[in-house]
């Protein structure tokens, strides 16, 4: 069920069978998978153990989503309306449940499957290879598609990557950069899981592959990503590894020539001779084309912010950029169409106010720290590579958020949930032997069972 994520998106995988919506390949095997672990948690005799404060901020995040989606039904009338206003077709009320609600439910249930379930090595070792597996794969699909020839000017990349990753691998190529970003870090770190040269060698390879498919999406606030994920981790912990990012930045602009031009779109006068859409040269500076740079982002979201000014303690409910009609009129005063602000944050904001982006930003702070509290405990290679490589996947998203991304949780975002619910397995595993064992003392033998108790070692 976890790796289908890597071909979920692709238009040859079926949407729905006898036209019926929601009922696809994925939604049946999760069914399966669902009533299976019922199943088998009760015959095994399993506790629910996730700590108390993780699973109350999940229920604060997941009551937000709630709450959001509640609202915007209640105002169904006026988002059909802004939804015609900018030649979109009106959305129903099966749609947004569907898509709002259950489908972003639903993407949180592996993680949530891999934590209750994964209680020894083998099932570990089985969730984080298929967790590293789809992103991988994901990879492999970028290079098929993506011609090299596309990869030697900003021009082509960008054209070609915008057209061929959305037919052919599903996955709009932001989307694809931010999960690439992080994953790249993510299987580099899972290296450290052990010494043998053989499998380090693979995973290290297998980043090197995903870096390179990074490079070809052409997203560029994934490339800003994956070097400030990449320096923050360094940092923390392998400072020694530092000048990897110089390194291959230099080598992915060596061979990639296309990536270059693609970052710096913008910042050149030709750049801004060559943008005569919507007039907005006149409002920028002489040198730059702010809104090549920003793609758009320096006309919308002083809207947005304007509009959360009005509301800023509960915001407007779910689609509050269609339902508070600053799409269209983003649409009427510039023909650009943008059903979200580009910004996770303004979104968040926007949809539930302060008083629901706390709880939500709260769990991703929880998440972080239990992650820097694995990756910075040596005792263990398996604590340093499952924190470092959950801290990977979320920074990811927490970084690239800036620039798109939403927090409300989709495809992309099902890989960094597993890896939260591997993360937090580990997290609970580890505190029923730490008052066995002094601090900087090697736990060799990490664990797993059910139950265990460190005074019985």
């Amino acid at each position: 069920m976890i790796l289908l994520m890597a071909v979920i998106e692709h238009p040859d995988m079926p949407k729905s069978i006898f036209g019926i919506q929601g009922l696809n390949p994925w939604n049946i095997l999760l069914m399966f998978v669902v009533f299976a672990w019922a199943i088998s948690r009760s015959s095994e005799d399993l506790q629910w153990d996730m700590p108390g404060v993780v699973t109350v901020a999940l229920m604060a995040y997941l009551l937000v989503i709630l709450t959001g989606i509640v609202r915007m039904l209640a105002d169904l009338d006026n988002l059909i309306d802004m939804a015609s206003a900018v030649g979109g077709e009106p959305p129903t009320l099966l749609s947004l449940v569907s898509e709002h609600l259950i489908n972003s439910l639903k993407w949180i249930i592996p993680g949530l499957l891999l934590f209750d379930g994964c209680r020894s090595s083998e099932r570990f070792y089985l969730g984080l290879f298929c967790v590293l597996g789809v992103y991988f794969l994901l990879g492999i699909q970028v290079i098929r598609w993506m011609p090299f020839e596309s990869a030697l000017s900003g021009e082509n990349l960008t054209a070609r990557s915008l057209k061929i990753l959305l037919n052919e691998v599903g996955y709009h190529r932001v989307n694809l950069s931010m999960m690439l970003a992080g994953a790249m870090w993510a299987v580099l770190v899972s290296s450290y899981l052990t010494e043998r040269a053989g499998p380090k060698a693979i995973l290290i390879t297998g980043s090197a592959i995903i870096l390179f498919a990074q490079a070809l999406t052409g997203g560029r606030a994934g490339y800003g990503t994956w070097a400030i994920v990449g320096l923050f981790l360094c940092l923390f912990r392998f400072r020694k590894y530092v000048l990897i990012i110089p390194l291959a930045a230099v080598m992915i602009v060596e061979f990639v020539p296309g990536v270059y031009e693609r970052m710096t779109q913008g910042f050149s006068q030709e750049a801004k001779d060559s943008n005569e859409q919507l007039d907005v040269a006149q409002a920028m500076e002489d040198e730059l084309d702010i809104y090549t740079i920003t793609a758009g982002r320096n006309v919308a979201w002083p809207y947005v912010l304007e509009k959360i000014e009005e509301s800023p303690f509960i915001g407007y409910g779910r689609l509050a950029m269609n339902q508070t009609g600053i799409s269209s009129l983003l649409w009427s005063q510039y023909g650009e169409n943008f059903p979200h602000p580009h910004n996770a944050y303004l979104e968040l904001v926007l949809d539930n106010g302060v008083v629901g982006a706390v709880p939500v930003l709260l769990f991703y702070l929880i998440i972080v720290k239990y992650s820097v509290s694995l990756f910075v405990d040596s005792r263990n290679r398996l604590f340093v590579a499952i924190g470092g490589a959950t801290l990977a996947l979320v920074g990811a998203l927490l970084v690239a958020s800036i620039g798109s991304q939403t927090f409300y949780p989709r495809e992309g975002a099902v890989g960094m949930w597993c890896m939260i619910g591997l993360m937090l397995r580990v997290y609970v595993q580890r505190a029923t032997v730490e008052g066995s064992f002094q601090v900087g003392e090697t736990i060799h033998d990490f664990p797993w069972a059910s139950g265990y108790q460190g005074n019985e070692t």
